[in-house]
């Protein structure tokens, strides 16, 4: 199984790709979708859009993990992120991936044993997990890797207990 991770943001978009065969997951890619600070809302949506279309179409992944609960210190804030949401899921839906949504604590908890674990814990996990020779980088990937994991723990899981 293949699982596309996706951490939002209208600047910096991270992704992380995870495969597994149910016991060992191996990270197949991963990184960040840029926008220049000069480029409009829309422009940012597009090239977000259009950047994780390729990724699905490459890799062929069933699940998109992100992050479901958000919390911005302002409404703007909140409204921009909220559209990056909307055109990752929509992209996803799509490309017939199945969207499944936990909160930062759930993959925080799922990741490091730990609920409020702070970026560098999780980048630590990340990097334990996948055996990767460091930590991954920038950090909106190494969340995106853990929205990943995540997402495969969840299916194991549902899948032990019956679920889904």
């Amino acid at each position: 199984m293949i699982v596309l991770g996706v951490d939002s943001g209208s600047l910096c978009t991270g992704y992380g790709v995870v495969q597994s065969d149910g016991r060992l997951h191996r990270a197949l890619d991963w990184g960040a979708i840029r926008n220049p600070p000069s480029a409009t809302q829309a422009e940012r949506l597009a090239n977000i859009c259009k950047n994780l279309r390729e990724i699905m179409r490459r890799f062929s992944p069933s699940i998109l993990a992100l992050e479901g609960v958000f919390y911005c210190k302002n409404a703007q804030s909140a409204l921009k992120l909220g559209q990056v949401r909307g055109v990752v899921m929509m992209a996803a839906v799509e490309e017939g991936l199945e969207v499944r949504e936990f909160s930062p604590a759930e993959v925080k908890l799922g990741v490091t044993g730990y609920g409020r674990a702070d970026k560098a814990q999780v980048q630590a996990m990340v990097k334990a997990i996948l055996g990767l020779a460091k930590p991954p980088e920038p950090h909106d990937a190494a969340d995106a890797l853990a929205l990943a994991l995540c997402a495969l723990n969840r299916q194991a899981w549902d899948r032990k207990v019956g679920v889904r």
